[in-house]
């Protein structure tokens, strides 16, 4: 239940709108042929983002037990790209969102998932989200 609640807040006050640019930044990169291979990674932070409370993001190979395609050094290449054309910033956002909201009490979850999201942004690939 409070699990639903958290969401239902974090969806309200923000999340939706982090969830949408999250989709947006993924259609983008589909629209484009060099950025599809990136595209997914948004997809599936897009979700996490809009609702992150009971989730958590792991890497795929420890998730299912085989190595997939960003696991290896693949994956290894793709996240340095990534995180030189825009994973640092974004995860730079997410940390200045998570000490604003970790000033008060009640702001202290919220920063956490913030945490989380920095973390998923510097590199995404090779990474799901799984239900805790």
């Amino acid at each position: 239940m409070m699990r639903l609640l958290l969401n239902l807040l974090w969806f309200v006050f923000g999340g939706w709108l982090s969830g949408l640019l999250w989709i947006l930044s993924g259609v983008l990169l589909a629209i484009t042929v060099v950025g599809l291979p990136w595209a997914f990674a948004a997809f599936r932070i897009a979700g996490f983002s809009a609702w992150p409370f009971g989730r958590q993001v792991v890497a795929r190979d420890l998730h299912t037990g085989r190595e997939d395609l960003g696991t290896g050094g693949v994956g290894f290449l793709m996240n340095v790209v990534w995180f030189i054309l825009g994973g640092w910033y974004l995860a730079l956002s997410h940390l200045m969102l998570a000490v604003a909201q970790a000033v008060t009490i009640i702001g202290i979850p919220f920063a956490v998932q913030n945490v989380k999201l920095a973390i998923i942004s510097l590199a995404p690939v090779g990474k799901t989200v799984v239900e805790v």
